[in-house]
């Protein structure tokens, strides 16, 4: 077993398969983004108490499991979410587009073997290249990859966290 953590956002924790949903930093974990039962009406329900903002609710893992501060701006690009608006709000349609904009962004980026901006390896010491998929993520100034669209990327602070967004293509 190899555990390399050089950002220090991990933990590893060792007990029985039968207690490891009463443990209580496991129980209260949310729903698994890869998972059948993660949709636009559990993400919707997991955000109908959040008053502050979609981009930090994402973040909190009690609302969605795994979805850290890029792949939360890369999801809200895609599904068209502006990252300061009420996450109470994101309901039905909007909801919907988020869940497969998150399921989509964390299949893309598995299947390029991660995010490496400075320290990131793969478990078999590989750098993942998702990186090179950002459509908003570290592009501040730049041009909005929408063929639409005239607006520059912008970028904010929300909780101590960059959040990049295009203020045309998110609403």
């Amino acid at each position: 077993m190899r555990y390399h953590d050089p950002r220090r956002f991990g933990f590893m924790l060792l007990t029985h398969i039968n207690e490891l949903s009463k443990h209580p930093q496991i129980s209260s974990i949310g729903p698994e983004p890869l998972g059948n039962k993660f949709n636009g009406p559990v993400l919707a329900k997991a955000l109908q108490n959040k008053k502050g903002p979609v981009k930090v609710a994402l973040l909190d893992q009690k609302v969605v499991a795994g979805v850290g501060n890029i792949y939360a701006c890369e999801a809200l690009y895609r599904s068209g979410i502006y990252p300061k608006r009420a996450a109470n709000t994101i309901k039905g349609v909007r909801a919907e587009r988020l869940a497969t904009a998150i399921r989509d962004v964390l299949n893309e980026a598995i299947l390029s073997g991660g995010s490496t901006l400075r320290n990131y390896s793969n478990t078999d010491g590989e750098l993942g290249y998702f990186q090179h998929r950002f459509r908003v993520y570290g592009h501040e100034g730049e041009p909005c990859q929408n063929k639409n669209c005239s607006q520059h990327i912008r970028r904010i602070t929300q909780s101590g966290r960059s959040t990049f967004y295009c203020s045309s293509c998110q609403r």
